[in-house]
């Protein structure tokens, strides 16, 4: 299952791996405040259409990568193993053959097996080989089916869905600032490291695809995933997603967690501190579960230094 967002601006993206981990699903009471949305125009448009597009230009061809790369490792081993066994079975029975043969020319048949019937083990072998290789083969020819629209939802925010409840939001405008600056400044320390480690990375934070930064390995296309979680110095905890969490036990080896450290705003000429974790989750979370909060000092410990 892949998942497809479009905002009512027309902007589609990459919803990531269980985007509907972050939702819930809407009271009574609210149903009734959100049918003033199902009447805005861009929710008559052909959505449908626009998902596909979207669909077969950036997520099939992404995904077919991942699975030929997947596949190649395991036809790779497998033709291998195919090689080794039958070719030592081959061998057995060539040679199994000739010296039959010679005790049959020296009137010593063997009462159990002859040297022809020992031949045809062989060439059945080889032929039973040739097979298993060219299934093998064919099995490294993919192509990508058309994608298939199996659903949709609304997604209405939360800060929306107060709002049309003439409700007050309970984050004051200095606190959002302070995040956002603390979240910018986060970001921007980890591209930066990304680009000295010689990695080329990509801000993907708005398209909610359970981590911030795709980091592109230049010699192989392979992608680093990278969740940023900035914190001021004195921060305790880390808030985790369920979709970052899910994210990073789907991509184990792909998948970096990098905390950051940011100083206040007032302090002058002082530098983010970056720790990278690598495999930070064990478990799925439960199903109710939406987030989780860690310690920020045990998770700082279990990480090094950016590489």
């Amino acid at each position: 299952m892949q998942y497809v967002e479009i905002n009512p601006e027309g902007s589609t993206y990459n919803a990531g791996y269980a985007p509907y981990l972050n939702y819930r699903p809407l009271t009574d009471e609210e149903k009734g405040v959100v049918e003033k949305v199902l009447e805005e125009s861009w929710l008559r448009e052909d959505l449908e259409a626009k998902a596909k597009s979207y669909a077969i230009a950036h997520l099939v061809p992404q995904h077919l990568q991942e699975l030929k790369q997947r596949k190649e490792e395991l036809i790779a081993k497998t033709m291998t193993a195919v090689k080794d066994r039958l070719t030592k079975e081959i061998n057995y029975w060539d040679h199994r053959a000739e010296e039959l043969k010679m005790q049959e020319e020296a009137g010593k048949p063997n009462a159990k097996i002859n040297s022809g019937k020992a031949r045809q083990r062989a060439d059945d072998l080889q032929a039973r080989l040739m097979q298993r290789l060219e299934e093998l083969e064919q099995e490294r020819r993919l192509s990508p089916l058309p994608p298939v629209v199996v659903g949709g939802a609304l997604v209405v925010s939360v800060g929306l869905l107060q709002r049309m409840q003439g409700k007050q939001q309970a984050t004051t405008a200095m606190f959002a600032r302070e995040t956002e600056r603390v979240e910018q400044a986060a970001m921007k320390a980890v591209m930066e490291v990304e680009r000295n480690l010689g990695y080329e990375p990509t801000d993907v934070s708005t398209q909610k695809c359970g981590y911030d930064i795709e980091s592109r390995i230049p010699k192989t296309g392979q992608l680093r995933f990278i969740e940023v979680k900035g914190r001021i110095a004195s921060g305790q905890t880390v808030t985790v997603t369920k979709n970052e969490i899910i994210t990073a036990l789907n991509k184990p080896e792909n998948f970096i967690f990098a905390l950051v450290k940011v100083p206040p705003a007032d302090v002058i000429d002082s530098n983010c501190s970056i720790r990278y974790v690598q495999q930070p989750f064990h478990k799925e979370p439960d199903f109710a579960v939406t987030s989780v909060n860690y310690n920020l000092q045990e998770l700082w410990q279990m990480g090094t230094a950016p590489q």
